[in-house]
């Protein structure tokens, strides 16, 4: 953790984003990086990869996949070719945790996982890492959905390790049917299903021991994380596993509720440029989900996306046990609690990371449906965007921090006036933790500059890109760093 605070400072998830801010100058070390969390003195014999420094056996969301598979790609667009030894050498690491998750985390096999506090503090109504008031247990969709993601990024990679070795087209086989089974289980519908109808909107949901089962009402990021499990599989990606894709066609011909429980996908539900996509949510879902997350009234903060919808400011949530009322308000800047360990912020501030992955999973999406798909942004504005647009409207409000508005104040430096107006101070930017959810100030860490400093990915990507020029070029346009490489296989 770059933070002169308490440096050096442990903690799992923070690094894989730390690599991604870091592989815009120094990919080398930031492979270095995350080969040293797959290392026999980090990841336990049993697979699990230490949380943090505090709690080693807690559990931070899974995202070295995701991060690997981005060094990969960023180095094979700088020299034409991808580390196929890291790549392969990570994906054996990577496998033992993904197993991991699914033995220790999924309670009843039933391919819905829990994950307790998984970084973010505060966000439920009760202690993810403690034993519930209630008894029973969470099934979570954050974690829940952090496993599909893990299974879409480990079937790219085996993809991609297959043109090289047809022992990992095996593999892909297994971890496609794993997101099948997950997203079945996620999208059941009915009172223990963790999608709303109603609200439509993806929540926690609490098992009583006795059998019941209730969804827990709050709308926070908990519920768009759902959105992050989605990648676009191009037709050169394809065409490398060819035995991947009849297996699939075949699976989901005598499985139709599998089928049925997805984003359409395969042979007739091709999109642009003949690409397939594997998504969490339907098409109908992902509307729903947009409406919300795009509402400057709910989700949608000048600075980014919140991580808790301000309609809880004026409508808090309440869970009674045993007359005691569990609550959840919109706070927009730091907690009003000491809870969960006095450091408890995820019920109102921007996040960089989660914002980072939300604008790729809506990049995922538009390279999907291209023109095809627009959405009002913000909501009830009556302007419409393509998906790219609205990418590159939650950038600009990320980015937007950071750089002075129309009276020459920085929103990162809120009333600090000391660096908004003296010369010595005010041209040194600090990469905040988080960000106050209304007004931009940057709370917690001033040093955050690893996850936080994914906002120069961010800059670097809308900067040379533009929305047509990514449609023709697919997700390589994502990493080059100059012109695409011609071969796109390759690229």
């Amino acid at each position: 953790m770059p933070d002169k605070w308490e440096y050096p400072w442990y903690a799992a998830w923070d690094l894989a984003f730390h690599t991604i801010a870091l592989s815009t100058v120094d990919v080398d070390l930031a492979k270095e990086q995350l080969d040293l969390m797959l290392q026999e003195f980090f990841i336990h014999p049993s697979g699990q990869i230490p949380a943090y420094e505090w709690n080693f056996s807690d559990v931070n969301p899974p995202v070295h996949a995701w991060a690997t598979l981005f060094l990969y790609r960023t180095e094979q667009a700088l020299k034409g070719r991808g580390d196929v030894e890291f790549l392969k050498r990570s994906f054996a690491k990577l496998m033992l945790n993904f197993s991991w998750w699914v033995n220790r985390k999924d309670r009843f096999g039933d391919n819905l996982f829990e994950g307790g506090f998984l970084g973010l503090d505060n966000i439920g109504v009760f202690d993810r890492s403690a034993p519930l008031p209630t008894g029973g247990h969470l099934e979570q969709a954050d974690g829940t959905a952090w496993m599909s993601m893990f299974c879409q990024n480990m079937l790219e990679i085996s993809c991609e390790l297959a043109a090289h070795d047809p022992f990992f087209e095996d593999m892909a086989i297994k971890l496609a049917d794993q997101f099948l089974f997950i997203a079945h289980a996620m999208n059941q519908l009915g009172p223990g299903g963790m999608w709303d109808e109603e609200d439509g909107f993806y929540y926690d949901v609490l098992r009583l021991p006795d059998g019941r089962a209730t969804r827990l009402k709050v709308r926070s990021m908990v519920g768009l994380l759902p959105l992050c499990a989605t990648s676009v599989i191009e037709p050169w990606q394809r065409e490398r596993v060819p035995r991947v894709a009849e297996v699939l066609r075949e699976r989901l011909q005598r499985m139709p509720e599998l089928r049925e429980s997805i984003h359409p996908t395969g042979l007739g539900h091709l999109g642009y440029g003949d690409r397939g996509i594997a998504a969490l949510v339907n098409p109908e879902r992902f509307r729903r989900i947009l409406s919300r997350m795009l509402d400057e009234k709910e989700f949608l903060s000048p600075h980014g996306i919140r991580a808790l919808s301000r309609h809880h400011a004026e409508h808090p949530y309440a869970f009674n046990v045993g007359g005691q009322d569990y609550r959840v308000n919109y706070l927009p800047s730091e907690s009003d609690s000491g809870m969960f360990g006095g450091n408890s912020n995820w019920r109102g501030p921007v996040w960089m990371p989660v914002n980072a992955l939300l604008i790729r999973a809506l990049l995922s999406f538009y390279l999907y449906y291209g023109e095809n798909f627009k959405i009002e942004c913000p909501t009830g504005s009556g302007k419409r965007m393509n998906l790219f647009e609205v990418a590159r409207e939650i950038a600009n409000r990320l980015t937007g921090i950071f750089l002075r508005d129309k009276s020459g104040r920085r929103p990162v430096y809120g009333g600090t006036e000391k660096f908004q107006n003296d010369p010595n101070w005010k041209d040194y930017i600090l990469f905040y933790e988080y960000f106050h959810g209304d007004n931009g100030a940057g709370l917690g860490a001033s040093h955050q500059t690893g996850w936080t400093g994914v906002v120069a990915n961010l800059i670097e990507l809308f900067g040379r890109l533009d929305g047509a020029q990514f449609l023709e070029v697919g997700k390589v346009g994502a990493f080059a760093k100059k012109e695409p490489v011609a071969d796109k296989r390759v690229a």
